[in-house]
């Protein structure tokens, strides 16, 4: 770990001998840790009560609780079960360094202390539990992922296998128009689907690394207005009024165009889906310096305040239908977060529950050089 990393960490050092305290401060100081001391058992329980630091130096022979009593407790709170504990000890039998594990210690430092051991092992288990709370996140996101995919895709071909048995059982029963309507529901069911996967797979990518990013410079009309056309039928079956202002060579924006063309599409359709008959979603655009910000505003039924933080989360993401019951993952939000910061801009929305809404979102007018061209060149 760097020193950078260093302080953004914080170690609780517990130890009723003040030179074994100001040893191991200076240590932990000189490399950049924020440091806590405690010199019992019972002042660290109070101290990690109040802030909980990242990771516990553990003196076993105190007066008072000891250091297994301590560490027992620690463990047995679900709120401080998992910071890691190690003990710092003279003590060189086996028997007492199983003990600490059987408490839940994650190690052991021998005394008189080794600065370089010492730091070793915290560097060490520091970077076991942020990899333990990365891989949890991820478990965590992956879940989710899974749910939207079983969820969705199961509501999709229940309806699908539903209207085909209708149409199969008793074709002869209904009127020309009767079938045309349940066809047109089942077209509508499987273009869905189809963005559906689309997102998904194009999330998928981007989880995986697996997407590449291929910027050039494009006319960002082009990148709308594509988006624009295929969407204009969903804008007249809902009456809606569909304003474009972005006009043709305005601005030239150096972006993946397949990845905004995703983002436009999931904003777009969006605003369309959530806004009544008869409104209205505007496009527009304006300059901001070495960027230009791009909004989608419609005339909808808006964000309630405490869903707004949570809309571009997957882990807290959820469902949300149409004015018209159009079906939603909330998943299209969370991949045109993923895509917009992969082309260095940035995403946000400002709304009220009805009262409509408007996305926002940056894109760069020039090229960005990572540090990695800077290398190259």
């Amino acid at each position: 770990m760097t020193r950078d990393e260093h302080e953004k960490q914080t170690i609780l050092v517990v130890d009723d001998n003040p030179m074994n305290l100001r040893v191991l401060f200076d240590y932990l100081k000189a490399s950049g840790f924020k440091t806590l001391i405690a010199t019992s058992g019972e002042r660290a329980i109070q101290q990690v009560e109040r802030l909980q630091p990242d990771l516990i130096l553990l003196d076993i022979m105190m007066p008072g609780i000891d250091g297994f009593e301590t560490c027992r407790r620690l463990k047995s709170n679900l709120t401080t079960q998992d910071i890691p504990v190690i003990f710092m000890t003279a003590l060189s039998d086996t028997e007492d360094k199983l003990r600490g594990f059987r408490v839940g210690a994650v190690d052991y430092i021998t005394k008189p202390f080794h600065q370089e051991e010492v730091l070793a092992r915290i560097n060490t288990h520091l970077t076991l539990r942020n990899q333990k709370t990365e891989l949890s996140e991820l478990n965590a996101t992956k879940d989710k992922f899974f749910s939207i995919i079983a969820h969705d895709l199961k509501s999709a071909f229940t309806s699908l296998l539903g209207f085909s048995q209708l149409i199969t059982e008793s074709i002869d029963q209904f009127e020309k128009d009767q079938i045309k309507n349940y066809i047109s529901m089942m077209h509508s069911t499987t273009e869905n689907t189809f963005k559906l996967l689309e997102n998904l797979l194009a999330w998928s990518r981007i989880q995986n690394g697996m997407m590449e990013y291929d910027p050039e410079y494009i006319d960002l009309y082009q990148l709308s207005s594509d988006n624009i056309n295929i969407l204009k039928k969903m804008a007249e079956q809902k009456s809606i009024q569909l304003e474009h202002h972005i006009t043709q060579g305005q601005f030239q924006v150096f972006v993946d165009p397949n990845m905004i063309k995703t983002v436009f599409r999931n904003l777009i359709s969006n605003a369309l889906k959530f806004t009544e008959p008869g409104g209205r979603v505007e496009i527009g655009a304006q300059r901001m310096e070495s960027q230009v910000k791009v909004h989608i505003l419609d005339t909808g039924v808006g964000i309630r305040a405490d869903a707004i933080p949570k809309l571009f989360n997957i882990a807290e993401s959820h469902r949300t239908n149409g004015t018209a019951g159009e079906k939603g993952t909330g998943l299209g939000l969370i991949l045109c977060k993923e895509l917009v910061e992969t082309n260095h801009g940035t995403i946000w929305v400002e709304s009220e529950a009805g009262q409509g809404s408007t996305f926002y979102f940056t894109l760069p007018l020039t090229h960005h050089i990572t540090s990695g061209e800077i290398e190259d060149e």
